[in-house]
């Protein structure tokens, strides 16, 4: 066990690209765990683009407080317990932070901690099991509610979360349009995702392409982009459209969330008679485990392929963050932080 904790603290708000000056790098006395606690060793994180949020301002949680270690979810190992249901050498994941070790007694600020089920790895209980793959599921499902024959689009195609939606809309019976940031990322979302088509933003003119490949319009939108990419999907809409608003990345670097940009041709989901619908996933953690076993058989059935982009080292945890915001990654954004220190329960 190591003697210190290493813990990145907010430093300043972020104020437009993420810096390395906005975190303070801090090594402290590892925690013990007191009555009802138990001490976790972190050996991976995950990064989503949620998290520009948190540090800058109120969400749908209270902003990260200055000097506070930086929120975010991770796995880790139980190398300490005074809680009879965690045992030392259980594989456990929670909103842990960043940083190495955390106490807890099975609360975190936005997160229960749950033991990883068996035969589950790290990467996949962080993405297609965890809040990645449950936001793609409960999004496109319980919101966007796409039936056979319906033509699904994707933004954020080649990302954690949408390259998952373009896989489930596609076992549904869906005829799927990804949106993705150069030829790779495309060529990824066709040929490994399985989407029929994908509209390359960085090359293409996203709204024609889109009428090109849907003349009839689409049927349900699954949005995690937001700016532009949305514009150009609201002027394709089929009549009762469902529009899923799961992100806005092109606007997240933004100071504050009103200098966002307005959505101009909005009138289109009159028109359409169309439907526009955010959601926070959290809202549905009662059916976590209806999620989890649905995705499961996708798996099972060879009909949902994961990617994991996996970083390493814990001085890199900024640089990583930023990778969501640079279109490095492809699938989850991960970093591991070390193997299990002890045999694993």
């Amino acid at each position: 066990m190591a003697e210190m904790n290493r813990r990145w603290l907010l430093a300043a708000r972020p104020q437009g690209d993420i810096k390395d000056s906005d975190f303070k790098l801090v090594e402290e006395a590892v925690p013990e765990p007191g009555p009802g606690e138990f001490l976790v060793r972190q050996t991976h994180l995950s990064f989503d683009p949620t998290q520009r949020g948190w540090i800058a301002y109120d969400t749908y949680l209270p902003a990260v407080k200055i000097g506070d270690v930086v929120r975010a979810g991770g796995v880790g190992q139980v190398v300490k317990s005074n809680n009879p249901a965690f045992k030392v050498g259980q594989m456990v994941q929670g909103g842990f932070g960043w940083q190495d070790y955390m106490v807890t007694n099975g609360q975190t600020e936005f997160m229960a901690v749950a033991p990883l089920f068996a035969g589950v790895t790290p990467e996949q209980a962080l993405g297609v099991f965890g809040i990645t793959g449950l936001t793609a599921w409960f999004g496109l499902t319980d919101i966007g509610k796409p039936v056979a024959g319906d033509t699904a689009l994707v933004s954020g195609a080649a990302g954690a979360t949408g390259s998952v939606v373009v896989q489930i809309a596609k076992a549904l019976g869906c005829k799927v349009i990804g949106i993705a940031g150069g030829a790779d990322k495309c060529r990824w979302v066709t040929d490994i995702a399985g989407a029929d088509a994908c509209i390359d933003y960085k090359s293409e003119n996203v709204a024609a392409r889109i009428k090109e490949l849907a003349p009839k319009g689409v049927n349900v939108v699954f949005e995690n982009v937001g700016g532009e990419i949305l514009e150009a999907a609201l002027m394709n809409l089929a009549l009762r459209a469902r529009v899923v608003l799961c992100g806005g990345i092109s606007g997240y670097n933004d100071a504050n969330p009103a200098d966002a940009k307005g959505i101009r041709p909005y009138m289109n989901l009159t028109v359409t008679r169309s439907r526009m619908e955010g959601f926070i996933v959290l809202d549905y953690a009662p059916r976590y485990g209806e999620g989890v076993q649905a995705l499961s058989k996708l798996i099972a059935e060879g009909k949902l392929k994961t990617a994991d982009d996996v970083q390493h080292g814990f001085e890199n945890i900024p640089a990583t963050l930023r990778r969501l915001f640079e279109g490095k990654n492809v699938g989850k954004q991960l970093l591991k932080i070390a193997d299990p220190p002890l045999p694993v329960a």
